[in-house]
């Protein structure tokens, strides 16, 4: 295996199991919890998985291939917003799915490609990167949430409870 071939394996398995987790942690609450905001500071978990829609649409669907940019990102940090639990995941679905697809269609040339990330150029290997790091950042809140809602019947997402 080359090494750019390795770099698409390696982003197209980190945004499954961001996805996957996600999925995992949302899977735990109903629409209330979802909706839930720890304090007046923080964003809900529909706010967060309406934030990575956003950002997955603007730097694929805008920064790769140059669609018009619709984002509006103060409308995804609404403190009125309120989505179902089934609507959030077909939301992740379906961005993810953009996402991954997107990698999987990209040539080994394509990495190298700079293109305009808020007035800086980029490569789409820099945008990639940032992406992962960044939704592992929300994900990362997403489970704090989830945590906070379940208390001790918090189900992990990522190791399996050791019986003894």
């Amino acid at each position: 295996m080359d090494i750019y071939n390795l770099i698409f394996v390696q982003l197209i398995s980190k945004f499954e199991e961001i996805r996957d987790t996600m999925k995992k942690g949302i899977d735990q609450l109903d629409d209330n919890e979802l909706n839930f905001r720890p304090n007046y500071e923080s964003n809900t978990i529909a706010n967060l998985v309406v934030h990575i829609e956003g950002n997955i649409n603007q730097r694929i669907g805008t920064g790769i291939h140059g669609y018009q940019d619709i984002r509006s990102r103060s409308d995804e940090f609404n403190r009125e917003l309120y989505v179902s639990k089934d609507d959030l995941l077909n939301r992740i679905d379906d961005s993810f799915n953009f996402l991954i697809d997107n990698v999987k269609e990209l040539h080994n040339e394509d990495l190298l490609r700079k293109i305009d990330v808020r007035g800086k150029e980029k490569s789409i290997y820099e945008v990639l990167q940032q992406c992962a790091t960044h939704y592992s950042e929300h994900l990362g809140q997403i489970l704090y949430i989830t945590k906070i809602c379940r208390g001790s019947s918090y189900n992990l997402t990522s190791i399996h409870k050791k019986t003894y």
